[in-house]
């Protein structure tokens, strides 16, 4: 395992990174190529956890065989499958996502107000801002207050030069992702909990159902944070082996 990096990257838009404006899930693999040549690294696995999800499967169906294995914790299923796709969500999740099927000044302003909020977020105001998103086992493992700063350290980032990112995240779940999960060969874990409330067990089902290539680690006692939180040693230790 010796010789291993962990590379994050900001997807379009978020935090310092450019804004793509149209860009689609499969767009990311082009920054992924770019970041790890520029560090001169080779193969890599692909991790993404929520909206991450479906960008770290496009690397495991675009990429390989450079990518040699996919992480999806937390993961949202294509738009264009026959799924329900907000049921089980909290209610800022079906408020943001009735406006954004509909687009406009209303979701626009929508946005706009959420990227606004999520600037002022700090240890004392973060699980409120989240609201309805968050079920009782995530604040939970938002107990300390180290925890709700790292949080809110990351949302602050995300908005740091404005709310674009998170639109266009929203445009990109709501159009065709480039690629097909179905088609994809390398292995695929996918990680999810049922006390989720902003990406829904059946997000997590349905992954498992039609990824091939797909092992399943379903967590019955866990959300949407705490899949991670409360598991980070179990995921570390997953990675290395994907390397051996």
């Amino acid at each position: 395992m010796s010789g291993c990096f962990f590379v994050t990257i900001s997807r379009a838009g978020y935090g310092l990174s450019s804004r793509l404006e149209g860009r689609t899930v499969a767009s990311v693999v082009g920054d992924a190529r770019s970041a790890l040549d520029a560090l001169g690294r080779d193969d890599y696995v692909s991790v993404g956890w929520s909206g991450g999800g479906p960008h770290a499967l496009a690397c495991g169906a675009l990429d390989a065989p450079r990518c040699i294995a996919v992480w999806s914790l937390a993961g949202v299923v294509p738009i264009d499958v026959d799924f329900d796709w907000t049921n089980g969500m909290g209610p800022e999740n079906l408020e943001e996502f009735a406006l954004s099927r509909t687009g406009g000044p209303a979701y626009e302003a929508h946005m706009a107000k959420a990227g606004d909020e999520f600037l002022t977020a700090n240890a004392d105001n973060i699980i409120e801002l989240f609201g309805g998103l968050l079920s009782d086992v995530d604040k939970a493992a938002l107990r300390s207050e180290t925890s709700r700063r790292d949080l809110a350290n990351a949302c602050r980032h995300a908005f740091a030069t404005g709310y674009y990112g998170f639109y266009d995240d929203d445009r990109v779940f709501f159009t065709p992702w480039g690629f097909d999960v179905d088609d994809i060969e390398v292995p695929v874990a996918v990680w999810y909990g049922d006390e989720d409330l902003m990406v829904p067990p059946t997000h997590g089902a349905w992954l498992a159902r039609h990824v091939a290539s797909a092992t399943v680690t379903r967590k019955p006692a866990d959300g949407h944070i705490s899949l991670v939180t409360n598991h980070l040693e179990e995921l570390v230790a997953s990675f290395r082996r994907a390397f051996d």
